[in-house]
């Protein structure tokens, strides 16, 4: 499965992806960008965030489901 990324150190906090897909992209607490844990992703949506991303800091990555 492929899960959404931020690279938080070129996140510049512009909002776009939450505005985009919020069900994926939250502000924490301490103010930066993260990924909700959910069981699928919206491909869309996130493909959304992604291509609104100023800083390009948004990309999808290989879930490793091995638990070993």
């Amino acid at each position: 499965m492929r899960i959404p990324v931020v690279d938080i150190c070129y996140c510049t906090l512009c909002m776009s992806c939450v505005e985009v897909c919020p069900q994926v992209f939250v502000q924490n607490d301490t103010g930066y960008i993260e990924v909700a844990e959910l069981a699928f992703y919206p491909e869309l949506e996130v493909n959304e965030a992604i291509k609104y991303c100023p800083e390009d800091c948004i990309s999808w990555e290989e879930s490793s489901t091995d638990k070993t």
